[in-house]
């Protein structure tokens, strides 16, 4: 199979790619609206999600230095009034001193685009990186399974192969790298993961598999996952004779939050009086 011209890969699709590659088919290379009919448990947490582009929309502008005592009114909800007093009271201090938020990293590998979009990437060129990503979900994840995650592999992995204009012009080494995922709802348990050549060197070739593995495919071979649990909240099960409507299950008992792809931009950013 060809793979349309262009084509970029990102942690959400990788991990489509690993969680249910037919999934990845009707939603990268067909490119098909979701069809599946939503009901109570999938909008609760569509709203979850909606709040969580809040979050992460204020916290680009406390970074970019709009006042904590202009953003607050912005939580005008529970959630994102606890979220934001905890990310006033806990949010992470020991980072190097040069914030970028919201920045976008992209390189080409093998004909295809790896990108990702960061919340925020501290750094002291030369010494240190902290990619900081901002969770909203209702717990904290174990080590291991974070360890795991596209997102974890794709961020690091990036900011090594295409983050030479934060260094100076010059490669950025892995043993300088750490991402840390800090949640909302449990600030004082951030989860930090360093990254190394060996880690690096790892998930390059497996990077570089999956293209490969992709460019060999056909239609057939985008498999349903075996683990119907994953359906549960895909709007394509019906078109895997997998239901018509949302499972009657409660989005907490969802491993960890959707991810949910949205694009930030300065212009998109709710007007606050200076």
């Amino acid at each position: 199979m060809n793979l349309p011209d262009g084509f970029q890969l990102s942690q959400a699709s990788l991990q489509d790619l690993m969680d249910c590659p037919r999934r990845f088919y009707l939603r990268y290379i067909k490119q098909l609206p979701w069809p599946a009919i939503e009901t109570e448990p999938f909008l609760k947490q569509e709203e979850h999600a909606r709040q969580g582009r809040q979050f992460h929309l204020m916290l680009q502008q406390h970074l970019v230095g709009v006042p904590e005592v202009l953003l607050t009114p912005q939580a005008e909800t529970p959630d994102l009034a606890r979220w934001w007093e905890n990310y006033l009271q806990h949010k992470p201090i020991d980072l190097p001193a040069a914030r970028f938020a919201e920045i976008q990293l992209s390189a080409p590998l093998h004909g295809v685009r790896l990108v990702a979009k960061y919340d925020l990437l501290a750094a002291s060129p030369g010494d240190r990186y902290v990619i900081v990503d901002w969770k909203t979900s209702q717990h904290v994840p174990k080590r291991d399974w974070l360890m795991d995650r596209m997102q974890t592999r794709v961020y690091r992995y990036l900011l090594v192969r295409g983050g030479q204009s934060y260094n100076q012009g010059n490669p950025i080494k892995p043993e300088d790298v750490e991402m840390r995922y800090w949640f909302a709802e449990e600030p004082l348990q951030p989860v930090t993961l360093p990254y190394n050549q060996v880690q690096f060197e790892l998930d390059e070739a497996f990077f570089e598999e999956k293209i490969a593995d992709l460019s060999q495919r056909e239609e057939k071979d985008f498999h349903r996952t075996d683990a119907e649990k994953r359906c549960r909240f895909c709007r394509y099960r019906s078109l895997c004779d997998r239901g018509i409507a949302a499972a009657r299950t409660e989005p907490e008992d969802l491993e960890f939050e959707l991810d949910f792809d949205f694009e930030l931009d300065f212009d998109d950013l709710p007007e606050v009086a200076l």
